[in-house]
């Protein structure tokens, strides 16, 4: 807890701090708290209300769906019951560009993705990309 806090909290520690103060100041305090309490039941009252009205339409919902015969495993099995197709692959793309490494190995790329670096430097130094086609 913090000093503050503390101090607040203990009517000794209050009196202590308003023996250095005049009536005036401790006034506006007393008006300040005032107004912050005041907003904090408000606050409190509007979550009141708030998780009321959350309460209430849950039960018109629970109340429709008690009409209309629809049990609550209803909607979990209906939920559960049509699996997401799985996602196929899709498949690997065929090599476009064939070059040397700097090991001397001959490597292949498909023109995805990050240019490798033989390639990337030979275009730099002013060579084309068809140059490495297959």
């Amino acid at each position: 807890m913090s000093d503050l806090l503390r101090s607040l909290r203990n009517i000794r520690s209050l009196r202590a701090v308003a023996k250095n103060l005049d009536v005036e100041h401790l006034e506006e305090i007393l008006e300040k708290v005032k107004t912050v309490l005041e907003e904090k039941r408000e606050e409190v009252a509007q979550a009141a209300q708030q998780e009321a009205e959350r309460l209430k339409s849950l039960a018109e919902v629970h109340n429709f769906l008690k009409e209309k015969g629809i049990t609550p495993e209803d909607l979990i099995s209906e939920q559960t019951a049509a699996p997401k197709a799985p996602r196929q692959k899709r498949p690997a793309r065929p090599a476009k560009y064939q070059f040397t490494d700097d090991n001397g190995n001959v490597k292949t790329w498909t023109g995805q993705g990050r240019t490798p670096l033989p390639i990337q430097r030979a275009l730099n130094a002013g060579k084309s990309l068809s140059d490495f086609e297959i």
